[in-house]
């Protein structure tokens, strides 16, 4: 099995596998210099170094090259107090080149060879001015990343209607499909403004208990199934609580619904649609 260590370059993002070669001392938080399809950069080890399934590595894994020195750890400090001005600078041309994009956030490279500026907007933009002229300002190489809503939100950070931190600032290190059919699986309100984040787009906690959902509805008899309650009466079920596994029962026209567990009533028919489905 091949040889990695796995290193993160930014906190709350994707892990890379690296191939950790002669170089030693690769414990968790070392800081190394890594080569990447963007060139050398400086990342932190989270993994260290450990075999994996030659199946879980997709490509040429790329070398380690050593560890960061404190001459580079030193430079990458500078480099990250420089930021706040390089966004600053990038802002500044974008009002007076009049391009129709949001600036979120300006990166340099370890050593500052390279700029990276991430960016918003509604459709592609023509930065080539931009780049020319940061260029020639900040004097290092400029990449221009455009970025979608998602990405956008992770970037600014913030709180969700929870009260806690956005899940894709402190935590999630990547984001997953979120489908409206999720929200229609936990019965939730279809209101765009009840099931949308910050970013606008679905709720990434809609996918967090879904499958849970989905289990314990396929358990469940379904709206319409004929039981029969532990007195022996028979009654149709008119609705289904997941949450709570109870089932709103319906016995005559006369009397209200009951609520029941679900454990202790027998299904006696279910309606030939579900029978379908369940197929």
């Amino acid at each position: 099995m091949p040889q990695i260590v796995g290193v993160r370059f930014k906190p709350v993002t994707k892990v890379y596998y690296f191939d950790p070669g002669s170089v030693e001392g690769l414990e968790t938080d070392s800081r190394v210099i890594v080569e990447t399809a963007r060139g050398k950069e400086m990342g932190i080890v989270v993994q260290s170094k450990h075999d994996v399934p030659t199946e879980e590595i997709k490509g040429k894994l790329k070398k380690v090259l050593r560890k960061a020195s404190s001459l580079d750890l030193v430079e990458a400090q500078k480099y990250k107090m420089m930021e706040t001005k390089a966004l600053e600078t990038c802002n500044d041309l974008v009002r007076e080149l009049d391009i129709p994009m949001k600036v979120l956030s300006t990166e340099y490279s370890f050593d500052g060879t390279r700029l990276v500026v991430s960016f918003s907007a509604e459709q592609r933009v023509d930065f080539r001015d931009l780049t020319k002229q940061l260029a020639r300002s900040l004097e290092t190489r400029i990449e221009m990343k455009q970025v979608g809503a998602r990405d956008e939100t992770k970037i600014l950070d913030g709180y969700g209607r929870c009260g806690r931190r956005l899940c894709c600032s402190s935590w999630l290190t990547e984001f997953h499909p979120v489908s409206i059919r999720m929200a229609k699986n936990q019965n939730l309100p279809l209101a765009p403004s009840e099931i949308s984040g910050l970013c606008g787009r679905l709720l990434c906690c809609l996918a967090y208990e879904n499958d849970q959902y989905s289990e314990i509805k396929d358990s469940l008899p379904p709206v319409g199934a004929v039981i029969k309650a532990p007195e022996g009466k028979t009654g149709t079920v008119w609705g289904v609580n997941v949450i709570k596994e109870t089932l709103l029962i319906a016995f005559s026209e006369e009397e209200p619904p009951q609520e029941l567990l679900a454990q202790d009533v027998e299904v006696v028919e279910v309606p030939p649609r579900s029978k379908k489905k369940k197929k």
